[in-house]
């Protein structure tokens, strides 16, 4: 089957100057094999008249919680709840409701809407006490809980801290109803784990694809893959024939056991899984640490104090770094190190330094997954080792900034996200949107990258516009890099020929009308391997 495309605004993604427009282009059934003014293009089967709208590659989030994201999509949403008394409204009808429900989950709420930063059980309990509530933060490094989830959960005030992790406890011992990074995971999350069943997964793995298509989204990559979410997604596939309607990519997550050989365990699972994919629709691609927390909640790792002259240590120190980094190296994985903090950019990089030493030079393609805050000169060093630049624009909306910038309180605010000193540095530069910490929407993201505005709240003012990216660097960032950073440069996130058919229309151009339009614009149809897998006049 051939397709020509016509009358088209054709965004192509392509690099080269003066080959970034087409009106025209072809598909064979799941490849792009022409693109142009339509003077020369082939004959087709059917001939398809895009009305002057614009056509973009589809995008890549390249960092995504797929099995979270579909079940943040069903919980209450806390993120635009901007203080206590909204979030609390907010729980009490959910309760009402769902009078049977056994436990109310909650998700995206912000320490700059609690009195204080410092959420506890008994806010919580003001309004639901009867049942447990798990609300994770919006950031996903802490979950706020109230005592009857305590209680569920086994906490009391002698329960130790976890590795990497702490669990809030006030003046006199006793748990405030905080959870931080390995504390959530390994109650919380763990407990969620537990009592979702494969039903509920299912669901979540459908929500998600259909809001991603919905967005123009065409392929993902996962970052916190584990069995759970390896079962879902082979479910899938199942479900829907042996091919999904989206690309999936993942980074299996390696935790920091405390012991090495059970941590080099861990990658020896992904790189069995690497070897033998599901599907190519279905991939295991590397391993994800999570070196740091936020720095929202003071977890992330510095090399200088908070503004409160606190600090925080790696989760995983180098000496139990470097070897993982090594063996999956070694593997042929790709390694993606969660690093928000300076400290924590500064140890991935000397472990990655580290692996290139133990297993000599060869084509490798890491990454490094946030650098809100890097020191300068880390992007020069990144470009030099080949390592991608994996940010996420939307967690510089204005919107949820203020909090960030108080807990560091100093001139390093000022080198918040600075996307454009990755670009000039010559590093490989992917956006993504981490959902659901973040609106998975790809236009939003697009609106945050190129005005530095918000998203979330359009009335607040731009944070740090010296750092907006002009529309066309943006979308190639989100989607021609996107596909790179998982090693799919060569095959789908432009539309050129010989590139995978993944295509996406909207009903307005932001190039035309201007960026505000992004927050306003629809996406009419989604392509994937030359098959239309969204319409939005198909859609109530």
């Amino acid at each position: 089957m051939i397709t020509r495309y016509v009358n088209g605004t054709v965004f192509t993604a392509d690099p080269a100057p003066g080959d970034s427009w087409a009106d025209t282009f072809v598909v064979r059934d799941d490849v792009i094999v022409h693109v142009g003014d339509g003077a020369d293009a082939p004959e087709a089967d059917e001939i398809v008249d895009l009305q002057g709208r614009l056509v973009l590659p589809g995008f890549t989030d390249a960092h995504t919680h797929l099995l979270m994201t579909g079940a943040a999509l069903g919980q209450v949403s806390l993120t635009d709840a901007r203080s206590l008394d909204e979030i609390q409204a907010r729980l009490r009808e959910a309760r009402e409701q769902n009078p049977d429900a056994a436990a109310l989950r909650g998700r995206g709420w912000l320490f700059g809407s609690v009195p204080g930063g410092a959420p506890t059980a008994a806010m919580i309990d003001a309004v639901v006490a009867d049942i447990p509530v798990f609300l994770d933060a919006n950031d996903y490094h802490s979950c706020w809980v109230n005592r009857a989830a305590l209680a569920e959960l086994g906490i009391t005030r002698d329960t130790p801290d976890p590795l990497g992790g702490e669990i809030g406890r006030d003046a006199d011992g006793e748990p405030t109803g905080m959870l931080y990074e390995t504390a959530a995971v390994q109650y919380a999350w763990a407990h969620r784990d537990a009592t979702t069943t494969d039903a509920d997964r299912d669901e979540a793995v459908e929500r998600t694809l259909d809001a991603y298509l919905a967005s123009g989204v065409t392929g993902v990559v996962d970052m916190a893959f584990d069995e759970y979410g390896l079962a879902a997604f082979e479910r899938a596939l199942a479900r829907h024939g042996g091919e999904l309607p989206i690309r999936v990519a993942a980074h299996w997550l390696v935790e920091n056991t405390g012991d090495d050989e059970r941590n080099l365990s861990q990658v020896a699972r992904a790189a069995e899984l690497a070897a033998s994919p599901s599907s190519p629709w279905l991939r295991v691609v590397g391993v994800k640490l999570i070196l740091d927390g936020v720095i929202d909640a003071c977890t992330a790792a510095l090399r200088e104090p908070y503004a409160n002259g606190t600090n925080a240590a790696p989760i995983w120190p180098p000496a139990q770094l470097k070897p993982v980094v090594a063996a999956a190296d070694a593997a042929g994985l790709q390694v993606a190190q969660h690093a928000i903090g300076d400290y924590a950019s500064e140890i991935a990089l000397d472990a990655i330094e580290h692996a290139i030493a133990v297993n000599g030079e060869r084509d490798r393609r890491h990454r490094i997954e946030h650098l809100e805050y890097a020191a300068p000169g880390t992007a020069e060093r990144m470009a030099t080792l080949g390592v991608t630049a994996s940010m996420q624009p939307v967690h510089s909306d204005p919107a949820i900034f203020e909090n960030w910038a108080q807990m560091l309180g100093d001139e390093r605010v000022e080198r918040a996200f600075p996307w454009p000193e990755y670009e000039d540095a010559g590093a490989l530069l992917a956006f993504s949107t981490d959902a659901p910490t973040a609106p998975h929407s790809a236009l939003a993201n697009m609106y945050v990258a190129s005005t530095r505005g918000s998203a979330l709240d359009p009335g607040v003012g731009a944070t740090h516009p010296q750092y907006a990216l002009p529309l066309e660097r943006a979308i190639g960032h989100a989607t021609r890099d996107a596909a790179a950073s998982v090693g799919d440069g060569s095959w789908r996130g432009r539309i050129a020929p010989g590139f995978a058919a993944d295509i996406v229309v909207l009903d307005t151009d932001p190039f035309a009308v201007g960026v505000d339009s992004l927050l306003t614009a629809r996406v009419v149809e989604t392509i994937v391997a030359g098959r239309s897998r969204y319409r939005a006049d198909e859609r109530p």
